[in-house]
């Protein structure tokens, strides 16, 4: 069976999470822990209608159909190679009828789907751009899934639009553009409500962060406590396994 989704070069991975598995092909893009990491810090409620911008393989979208009530889950990818991939795995796993592949740029999204059109909008950036056009995000896997440049004010701007009254998103993002995230989004009236710092180890600096925005929320944040990864070499914290499942 798995012979007929594969194209040459791929493979299936376990995501740990109801026997599903994800095709991904390792000399384009794999997704990581980032992506890991924000299916589990994003909320999703019965019933919700969820939209992952940049979504890849459709990593964020098929892990949060497993761990979450949503109703219906969509990845927007511009790439249709790796679009193509994402419904491939949507197949594979027999989730036709929950989540669903777009092919589309981040920054024609309220045009694909209309304004105020879900309850939750998901992006893990992969290869942006600040405002001096400096990128955040430069090794080979990240720059092979976007051939258009997408900036975190697109990224925003889009979000503020594409959420519903009281909507949600979740981002996950570097630290050193925290400031530059944080008023972004307020300015789009977005408001930040909730935050984690990832730390790789204990005594390291964290290299990510999460952060929960509500459209048109009242102003006032929580920093969550922080999630460190490894407690040694090779060797998650509990808490990481918990996220993945295993």
């Amino acid at each position: 069976m798995a012979g007929s989704f594969l194209h040459e070069g791929e493979r299936l991975d376990e995501l740990q999470r109801n026997g599903y598995k994800i095709i991904q092909d390792p000399k384009r893009f794999c997704f990581g822990m980032d992506a890991v990491l924000l299916s589990g810090f994003a909320k999703v409620k019965r019933g919700e209608e969820v939209l992952d911008l940049g979504t890849g393989t459709g990593i964020i979208p098929i892990l949060l159909e497993a761990k979450t009530e949503g109703q219906h889950f969509t990845g927007l990818e511009i790439q249709p190679e790796s679009a193509d991939m994402a419904a491939r795995s949507v197949a594979y796993n027999h989730l036709e009828d929950r989540v669903s592949i777009v092919t589309g740029d981040i920054k024609d999204a309220t045009n694909i789907f209309g304004a105020s059109s879900f309850d939750v909008v998901t992006c893990n950036p992969p290869y942006m751009t600040d405002q001096h056009g400096i990128k955040n995000d430069g090794d080979a896997k990240t720059i092979a899934r976007h051939e258009v440049l997408c900036n975190l004010e697109d990224v925003v701007s889009q979000t503020a639009k594409l959420l519903r009254p009281g909507g949600r998103c979740y981002f996950v993002h570097r630290p050193f553009r925290l400031v530059e995230i944080l008023s972004t989004m307020s300015r789009y009236k977005v408001e930040p409500k909730r935050m984690q710092l990832v730390y790789p180890y204990v005594d390291k600096e964290p290299n990510m962060v999460l952060i929960e925005g509500m459209r048109d929320g009242k102003s006032r944040i929580t920093v969550e406590k922080p999630l460190i990864v490894y407690q040694s070499p090779g060797v998650y914290m509990p808490e990481i396994y918990d996220i993945y499942g295993y």
